[in-house]
């Protein structure tokens, strides 16, 4: 577990706690302890162990902000936890560029992930967080990365600052709390509910959501955006100032973005050659009709986001499969179909189904030189196996 408080990540900041960050750029976390005992030798036990903490968190950075970036960059565990990867950061960031922002208020700032996407993009940025170890933080990322001239940090309540000397307004609430994950949206840190009127205060403005919020709680007046990168959903954002009732599904890299256009679901129908796993955004974004659409396909059952055509057609916003095989769900008659194709190799997908990938996986027993994939799943309310591989 990494602790960071003031006073430790302070003295990361001096000449003596840079050096061991510089030390520890390739800090091998398996040999932490011979490392620690060696650095204190000569310097101080606290600083070892904060400079110990922060290589670590670091390495973790490395997967949403890229090596260049987070072997710089300054972070607390909560930071690393919540912080918008850059991919995704700066894709908003550029969103607001093109509406022709040149000044953000971004409250709820965290460690800065966003406010040096804007940054970049040229904006000017007030970032605000009430905690004063994270403003600090953030402070210190926009002066290591070059961006202070743009980026000015306030450690404040987010609900007292006064917003209207800029052109648009971010928020993104804290949605961890001490036992977790928070799921309410009124009891996010500002609630939903505050987030949303200051949103409406200001010509533009964007509130970052986790991606499970339900379609009934998008305002009447914001678009509703879900956002993807590399197939992973990764949030939900109500954009006001822009096209109020819309809803989009965006896909990073890319970015590719399906704005729906109001459709009713497909009807279910025969499973054909092709299935279609839509991506998480266009699922979340409820704009699975629109891909059906686009392929010319329907469900393979009312319930599930799965698509199925008859005829193979390009999409980005969805992943083709040719069906080789349909079978009434049964392990036995998995595992000898399986057997009898020298299947070695089992991708497992499912929806609709109980049934653990690695359970499933494990039951099989494989071997063989060929590679398969499986969907647990329905079609028309039956429980099925459909076996495939992705389509050339």
């Amino acid at each position: 577990m990494v602790r960071v408080d003031l006073d430790s990540f302070s003295a990361l900041l001096t000449d003596e706690g840079q050096l061991l960050l510089a030390l520890l750029r390739d800090h091998d976390p398996a040999r932490e302890l011979a490392t620690a005992t060696r650095l204190r030798r000569d310097h101080p036990a606290a600083l070892v162990s904060a400079a110990l903490g922060q290589a670590r968190l670091r390495q973790r950075a490395v997967a949403k902000f890229g090596a260049e970036d987070a072997y710089r960059m300054y972070f607390t565990p909560n930071g690393v936890e919540q912080a918008t990867r850059t991919t995704v950061a700066t894709y908003r960031a550029g969103r607001f560029a093109a509406l022709g922002v040149r000044s953000v208020a971004d409250l709820c700032c965290g460690i800065g992930g966003d406010a040096i996407a804007l940054a970049r993009a040229g904006v000017r940025v007030l970032a605000v967080d009430r905690d004063p170890l994270t403003a600090e933080v953030a402070r210190a990322n926009a002066e290591v990365l070059g961006l202070s001239a743009l980026v000015e940090v306030r450690c404040a309540d987010v609900t007292g600052v006064d917003t209207s000397a800029y052109d648009a307004v971010f928020v993104d609430p804290a949605r961890r709390g001490g036992r977790g994950r928070i799921f309410d949206p009124e009891a996010y840190s500002p609630p939903l509910s505050w987030a949303i009127e200051a949103a409406r205060t200001s010509a533009h403005a964007a509130l970052k959501i986790a991606p499970g919020v339900p379609h009934e709680a998008v305002p009447d007046d914001a678009e509703a955006e879900w956002i993807s990168d590399g197939g992973d959903v990764k949030e939900a954002v109500f954009w006001f100032g822009t096209a109020p009732g819309a809803v989009r599904a965006t896909l990073l890299p890319g970015p590719r973005t399906l704005v729906g256009a109001g459709l009713p679901d497909p009807e279910p129908g025969e499973v054909g050659r092709y299935l279609y796993e839509p991506d998480g955004a266009v699922v979340r974004s409820h704009l699975v009709a629109d891909v059906a659409r686009e392929v010319g396909g329907r469900l393979i059952d009312e319930t599930i986001a799965y698509i199925t055509s008859d005829a193979l057609h390009a999409t980005p916003y969805a992943t083709a499969y040719e069906i080789t095989d349909r079978l009434p769900f049964g392990l036995k008659k998995l595992k000898a179909l399986l057997r009898e194709r020298g299947v070695g190799v089992l991708t497992v997908k499912k929806r609709g189904s109980a049934i653990e990938p690695e359970e499933l996986r494990r039951k099989m027993k494989l071997s063989g030189p060929h590679s398969a994939t499986v969907f647990l799943t329905r079609v028309a309310g039956a429980p099925t196996m459909l076996i495939g591989h992705p389509a050339a």
